[in-house]
């Protein structure tokens, strides 16, 4: 008898125990209009496109409770020159951002993956060009230690442009 009033509250005591609070996606209408958000503000530049450059970049941003944005980081990078169009995106974004509850500020990590379509001809020059690009690019590294904190990760973007 004892066995089962001990196993029968270890259950429901379970009921009531979370390992990680549940938060809202925190863009405003969620993860897929973040990503449309973003595929449709970020502005791929005509150096990236002569370049063909392609790539990540992954940043750390600050929320504020009215959604402002300050504190862009650029935790990595394959070339400066990707970073650009996604800082400019990132600063658009402002107002859209929601931050748990209880917090005045909060820390978001977003990546984002910046490629070409596959062109249908000429194939050749631009993997070419995009060799050339790979051996000339200078990626940004962190050097030191990157605290977290309470930082959310958010889902990659991924944006597409087509070689003109």
């Amino acid at each position: 008898m004892k066995k089962l009033i001990i196993i029968a509250l270890l259950l429901s005591s379970t009921i009531y125990c979370k390992a990680q609070q549940d938060l809202a996606f925190p863009f405003q209408g969620g993860g897929p209009v973040m990503t449309r958000f973003f595929t449709d503000s970020l502005t791929v530049s005509p150096e990236i496109i002569a370049k063909k450059a392609t790539g990540m970049a992954v940043f750390k941003f600050t929320a504020d409770v009215s959604g402002n944005i300050s504190k862009i980081v650029i935790y990595y990078a394959d070339d400066y020159l990707l970073t650009l169009p996604v800082i400019e995106a990132l600063k658009k974004s402002t107002k859209k951002w929601i931050i748990p509850n209880k917090e005045n500020f909060h820390d978001f990590i977003i990546p984002f993956s910046i490629n070409f379509n596959k062109p249908t001809t000429g194939v050749a020059e631009v993997q070419k060009a995009a060799y050339a690009f790979y051996k000339m690019r200078k990626p940004i590294l962190a050097k030191d230690q990157i605290p977290l904190n309470a930082a959310t990760l958010l889902p990659t973007v991924v944006v597409q442009y087509d070689i003109k």
